[in-house]
């Protein structure tokens, strides 16, 4: 086998020539600099667990039976959410074990404003043993964005629905 060697003169070389190739192409360096970056950061999202659906997707998986639920505050919740959504809390999800219990043969879409909360809940309920988690994209504004309809709670506990 024959064995290789590097000096360090060959390595401080190389480091000359990686900085003068840098400084002569700034653009090129930047562009591989963002794209690393980027799919840094889009492999951690992938793996925090969960994925992400658009409302239009989410129709279709609600369409098929999913389960909704929707993390927002109760007063948020009245104002409009996804017809036959439910209301629970993170620290709802996160203690009670016989409401996550019912959900792990479901398929569960997770809501709220703009999805970042309920990013946050889809990675608890995945830790917690729900194997079909998933979280609207967007939230409720990309849902209103797409024209897709909301329900209303009125004070007396009817639902009615909203264009």
């Amino acid at each position: 086998m024959a064995r290789f060697t590097v000096t360090a003169s060959e390595i401080l070389t190389g480091m000359a020539q990686l900085i003068e190739f840098a400084g002569n192409h700034p653009y090129l360096v930047s562009a591989l600099v963002a794209l690393t970056l980027l799919v840094v950061f889009n492999e951690a999202r992938l793996r925090a667990g969960g994925t992400s659906v658009s409302p239009a997707d989410a129709v279709k998986l609600i369409n098929k039976g999913a389960v909704v639920i929707d993390v927002r505050p109760e007063a948020q919740f009245e104002t409009g959410h996804i017809v036959n959504a439910r209301n629970m809390s993170l620290t709802t999800l996160g203690e009670d074990e016989a409401a996550v219990e019912k959900l792990r043969d479901k398929t569960v879409l997770v809501c709220c404003d703009t999805g970042a909360s309920s990013a946050k809940v889809a990675r608890l309920l995945l830790g917690k043993g729900v194997a079909q988690v998933a979280n609207v994209q967007g939230g409720l504004v990309a849902w209103q964005r797409d024209s897709l309809p909301l329900a209303r709670s009125d004070k007396s506990g009817h639902k009615d629905r909203k264009k």
